[in-house]
């Protein structure tokens, strides 16, 4: 008898063995997919991990459907990896299979699938059961499935629709098809020949007799005096109250040029070839100082400040792993920073770069998974968010995880629940491969790390080009209220700096950490505020769709003109999120172009990148956003960054509140004064004396780090103390009560550690299930592994109680 090991892709913690044949027992390698029945009639995608000669003891073992691939397409460090993942965040490895396979390799009976548009299918080239799918196609526009094994009668059809995706006949439907090209501006300037004054002389003369002409080149003139900034054609015929058409007969007459900006900087003697990039002595001692720590640490931490240049320095390093023939992966928090830095890497490396995140569709995506599998030439360089890590890597030089302090490199919902920082270190160590965490505000735990010689760790105390930090300036929203200084939520110092800005033809940042008009509607006569009907949330208020909404359910209502609860007309908006902010500075600043960026604006696929170029293209003077503005984005044309109200991230209920705030608030500045001016930023708070906004205005980053190492010391958080979160999830509130009671005791009984809780948190019911939350905290000498494995025997067997069996248990390691 011969067996075959399987993950199947379903929340399940073990592996299943299924019965082959002998020459399948030869055949098959760990790492290829195998189509395997499971439960009564459901066919699944699974993965062999090992074959073997022992009979499964609990169940009879069923027999495999079909062997998909001819070799593996996961190779054995990522299995290793993916059992690493799962045994230390606490998750099932089918979690991990699931979320590391992009979904075009896992087909499903339940998978859509539809014929692809304007391509041309040679219907020769198609077996008969092919065609008879494709035939299917031309009468339906999408099929599940499961349909195609009737129309086929066989029961599985898994490869014929896996070799229709490889000839590009099908895709699969979850798909966004959107091609996004960004804009082109039509700029012009005068030729190169007329830059004497006597040549300008002789260009006036000539044009004496052709008046429209002559209009534009003055316009054009006054122009660029008073804007230090190129002009597009758009501008100059609005000045000049002319027509386009005049533009292009000058154009002709070889007295202006016209030219296409679309992303990059506006300066024309950066436009040569960056291929000789020249480091500045800092950055070169940081790069002689990080290859000499990679003799002796695998992992060292980049800490520079905002604007040190510390892109360059990886991109130094990334070429000494090429040259070794080496993959280097090149990890970012947020998408939105993938578009900037692609196009920075793509003008070094060319081709060689590779680019894999959620927004790309299956086809791309799969399209990267072959090309690092097969160790290609066009993905020696993979750039991409936390999802990235999952690629099927086997020459792995290098990894570089860029801004590693964010909280989004963690994963919170769904399963596996990773930290991206933490398992690419990890797999560096599988792969004999080095670590660079870089980050201007590192984390507390990165940091101590460091401190404690477990880590390398490289400074870089100064900007790059020698360009001063930005000068910040605090203001106190209590005496500035006090003293009728307001506009709306401006104070008199910050409409100043705006005005200042725009009026040099400088951009201007606005950071705002609330989406949406107003977070709280409230009736003034009887306090009554409208709340969502299945979170314990208040609604916020949209007003460009005049409607309410929850942010976590999605539950929306049209605005109310009266009180639900007393039929007051007297209804006010409490406190003030992004869409507020743009609609004050359409009535302060009325001629100067204003942008928002949050996660309303962005929805589309390349929502971040249409928003990026036109800020850069300089359409918008001004960009209000939530904190997808703090993350590493660089414009030279910055020169003020305002930060509506600093207190709100302050005062979060969770132990990282401060360091969170230090750290949001210096990216943030950092986004100021990137170039040869010096930048300006302004706090605008209730509390200037609060420590954490001394520390951002002297930017005090060792000063932070004590005061929060000394408090976290007290009260027993990480990096002294490990953490694991339970969220418990139940529609019925004293099932759940009771069942996180029952699961507390015995954690209590069985662990000799401090287990807090079971509590509800400050948001207790989200989509109409309410959540308690349980709270481990396990000292640093005491062993993970037999802790995880007591907690892990508790939580099976609080599954086999039967009336808690229904209550969703959550578990989240070093949240």
């Amino acid at each position: 008898m011969y067996f075959v090991e399987v993950i199947l892709p379903l929340s399940l913690s073990k592996t299943f063995t299924y019965r082959i044949s002998e020459a399948e027992y030869h055949y098959i390698q760990p790492g290829m997919r195998i189509a395997v029945p499971f439960g009564k009639s459901k066919i699944y995608t699974s993965l062999a991990v090992e074959v073997h000669r022992n009979n499964p003891t609990l169940y009879e073992a069923k027999e495999i459907h079909q062997i998909l691939d001819e070799k593996p397409i996961v190779n054995s460090f990522q299995i290793q990896h993916w059992q690493w993942i799962a045994s230390y965040y606490m998750c099932a490895i089918g979690d991990v299979f699931r979320s590391a396979l992009p979904s075009a390799l896992l087909l499903e009976n339940e998978t859509i699938i539809s014929q692809k548009q304007d391509v041309f299918i040679d219907e020769s080239l198609l077996t008969d059961d092919e065609f008879l799918v494709f035939e299917a196609l031309q009468y339906q526009s999408s099929i599940k499935i499961d349909a195609i094994s009737a129309i086929l009668n066989k029961k599985n059809i898994f490869p014929i629709i896996q070799s229709l995706l490889d000839k590009n006949v099908l895709v699969l439907h979850e798909e966004m098809n959107e091609t996004y090209k960004p804009k082109l501006i039509r700029y012009v300037r005068l030729h190169t020949k007329y830059s004497s004054s006597e040549s300008l002389n002789e260009l006036l003369e000539t044009l004496k007799n052709a008046a429209k002409q002559r209009e534009i080149v003055l316009s054009y003139f006054q122009l660029s005096a008073s804007f230090k900034k190129p002009i597009t054609v758009k501008h100059l015929v609005e000045t000049a109250n002319s027509t386009s058409s005049i533009v292009k007969a000058l154009v002709d007459k070889e007295i202006f040029e016209e030219y296409y900006l679309q992303e990059d900087r506006v300066n024309f003697d950066k436009n040569k070839k960056e291929n000789q990039l020249q480091l500045s002595q800092a950055q070169q001692k940081a790069l002689d100082e990080l290859q000499q720590n990679f003799e002796t640490k695998e992992v060292n931490l980049l800490h520079g400040v905002t604007s040190s240049g510390k892109t360059e320095i990886y991109i130094k390093l990334i070429e000494s792993y090429l040259a070794s023939e080496k993959q280097v992966l090149y990890l970012l928090p947020e998408i939105a920073l993938t578009t900037q830095l692609v196009t920075r890497l793509t003008s070094y490396f060319g081709n060689k770069v590779a680019v894999f995140h959620s927004k790309y569709n299956n086809n791309e995506r799969v399209e990267v998974w072959k090309q690092v599998l097969e160790n290609s030439e066009k993905a020696q360089v993979v750039i991409g968010a936390r999802s990235a890590l999952f690629l099927p890597f086997s020459n792995l030089g290098l990894i570089i995880v860029d801004e590693e302090h964010e909280q989004t490199f963690k994963q919170v919902d769904p399963s596996p629940r990773y930290h991206a920082r933490d398992a690419a270190i990890v797999l560096a160590s599988f792969q004999k491969a080095k670590v660079v965490l870089g980050s201007a505000t590192p984390s507390i735990e990165t940091y101590y790390n460091a401190q404690s010689g477990k880590y390398g760790l490289v400074e870089i105390s100064e900007r790059y080009g020698k360009v001063q930090m930005p000068e910040i300036q605090l203001v106190d929203l209590k005496d500035k209220y006090f003293r009728k200084k307001m506009n709306g939520h401006f104070s008199d110092d910050l409409i100043e700096s705006i005005t200042e800005a725009i009026s040099l033809g400088e951009q201007v940042i606005l950071f705002q950490n609330r989406r949406g008009f107003s977070p709280v509607v409230e009736c003034m006569t009887c306090g009554h505020v409208p709340q969502c009907q299945q979170c314990d949330v208040s609604l916020t208020y949209h007003k460009h769709k005049n409607q309410l909404r929850c942010h976590y359910c999605g539950y929306s209502i049209a605005n109310p003109t009266n009180c639900h609860n007393c039929s007051s007309v007297d209804l006010t908006t409490k406190g003030f999120g992004t869409e507020q902010i743009q609609q004050e500075l359409l009535t302060l600043f009325p001629n100067a172009k204003i942008g928002r960026m949050d996660q309303d604006t962005t929805r589309g696929k390349f929502g971040f990148e249409k928003i990026i170029d036109s800020f850069k293209n300089r359409e918008f003077d001004i960009l209000v956003g939530t904190q997808m503005l703090a993350k590493g984005l660089d414009f030279d044309n910055v020169s003020l960054v305002g930060i509506m109200n600093a207190d709100n991230m302050l005062y979060h209920p969770d132990f990282r509140a401060f360091e969170r705030s230090y750290q949001m608030m210096t990216q943030v500045a950092g986004r100021s004064g990137r170039s040869e001016k010096r930048g300006k930023v302004v706090i605008q708070t209730y509390n200037p004396n609060h420590n954490t906004i001394q520390q951002v205005t002297n930017n005090d980053y060792s000063g932070m780090y004590k005061e929060q190492l000394y408090e976290r010391s007290i009260y027993k958080y990480p990096p002294y103390f490990r953490m694991i979160k339970f969220t418990l999830k139940h529609r019925d509130f004293d099932k759940l009560k009771e069942g996180s009671m029952w699961l507390y005791q015995v954690m209590q009984q069985n662990l000799s550690i401090p287990v807090l809780g079971p509590e509800e948190p400050p948001i207790s019911r989200i989509r109409n299930e309410y959540i308690r939350t349980i709270m481990i905290k396990i000292p640093q000498n005491i062993p993970l592994t037999p802790t995880k494995k007591t907690i892990q025997k508790i939580l099976n067997s609080f599954e086999t109680v039967a009336q808690y069996r229904a209550i969703k248990i959550a578990v989240n390691v070093d949240f």
